[in-house]
């Protein structure tokens, strides 16, 4: 059955932060083609997989099974993702433009010859396709007109807000099984970790990040106080990683993790693009920093020339002040 289908990512049982994000590209894209959108999920079933569809109105869901997909390989997604497209003739394969989604439609793009476009901002039919695709980590926007009869798309990541629908939805579910090429399967998993649960730094409301003006490993620990007092996350530059003050897990930027909070207060943090790209779909920017012409103090909505080593605690104080509470507990 032609239509769009919208590859989703999962890992440990559990679906990514930007499956909201790809279910409504993919509702909204249909809508205009007038085709029906598929929710496709590939590996063994997933219990939430109907409720994930029915909050986002998608009434159809599609899992790809094959023995030997039992945990992410790029490869063995890519050939399902391929085969789905050739069966199904497959009007548009999407996903998110998040590492894992890129690779898989890179992947499934060369092996079914289907023309891929990633990180878009805009996708539009009018007789050609009508795409703005983001460049140079999301300082250049592109456009680009394409005539095609299938296209695989990836949606640049945090481009697009979640919105679950409010009616009722009823997804009816089918499966696909393949027998996939066994050379393909050329991971090996030789240690597991845990996914972190409740808020990470991809979801949290509010993100705190240091940068090389922090100074230290130590000088994080205002932070670290502020973002508890705020129920958020303590995020850095990439130069605090190669200084080993904290882990890249923490990085936040185009070689780390790209973020989307109500509030985002870079301390310290100069603004390279390669961090920008990183914090640009924050819905609010607080930049503390000595220098007024960095780069983040300058694409900032707000702005504190000061030095974060004073700003940060005054700040603390007049929160625990409101609320009451003993500053040293």
């Amino acid at each position: 059955m032609p239509g769009v289908y919208v590859v989703l990512e999962h890992d440990q049982g559990q679906f990514a932060p930007s499956s909201g994000e790809a279910l409504t590209a993919a509702r909204r894209l249909g809508a205009q083609l007038n085709e029906p959108v598929i929710a496709t999920l590939i590996g063994p079933p997933l219990p939430a997989f109907v409720e994930l569809c029915e909050l986002y109105g998608i009434p159809l869901g599609l899992n790809l099974l094959d023995p030997q997909i039992t945990d992410y390989g790029p490869e063995l997604w890519g050939q399902a993702v391929a085969e789905l497209a050739v069966l199904r003739e497959a009007r548009v394969v999407m996903t998110t433009g998040t590492d894992r989604g890129n690779e898989v439609l890179a992947q499934a793009s060369a092996r079914a010859q289907v023309p891929f476009v990633a990180n878009c901002t805009i996708a539009e039919f009018n007789g050609s396709w009508n795409l703005t695709r983001m460049q140079w980590g999301g300082s250049l926007l592109e456009d680009v007109t394409l005539t095609a009869p299938s296209l695989f798309i990836s949606y640049a990541h945090h481009a697009i807000e979640a919105e679950p629908v409010s009616a009722d939805t009823s997804t009816q579910l089918e499966s696909i099984e393949f027998n996939l090429d066994p050379m393909l399967c050329r991971s090996l998993v030789q240690d597991r970790v845990t996914l972190t649960e409740g808020t990470t730094l991809s979801t949290a409301a509010v993100v705190i990040s240091g940068g090389r003006g922090v100074g230290s490993a130590e000088g994080f620990e205002p932070l670290e106080q502020l973002a508890s007092l705020l129920s958020g996350k303590v995020g850095c530059s990439r130069a605090v990683t190669n200084n080993g003050w904290r882990s890249h897990a923490d990085q936040v930027g185009q070689t780390g993790t790209r973020i989307a909070p109500e509030i985002y207060i870079a301390c310290g943090i100069s603004g390279a693009i390669q961090h920008w790209v990183g914090a640009m779909a924050s819905k609010n920017i607080l930049a503390i920093n000595t220098d007024p012409e960095a780069n983040m103090v300058t694409k900032a909505g707000y702005a504190v020339i000061a030095d974060l080593h004073e700003v940060v605690p005054a700040v603390i104080a007049e929160i625990e002040r409101r609320r009451g509470s003993n500053p040293s507990s």
